[in-house]
């Protein structure tokens, strides 16, 4: 019974471990477009001096 649970609660963490990488993933590429919008705006603003 405590193998099944202690397998139980391993299988858990290591779901909750790949979804947060996926979130973190995720979260990084909106951070990087964010960085691009940024970077277009401030070449518009250079251009237009």
């Amino acid at each position: 019974m405590m193998k099944k649970l202690l397998a139980g609660a391993l299988m858990l963490g290591f779901i909750a471990a790949l979804s947060a990488c996926n979130t973190i993933e995720g979260m990084g590429r909106d951070v990087s477009k964010g960085g691009e919008k940024v970077e277009d705006a401030a070449q518009d603003v250079k251009e237009g001096m």
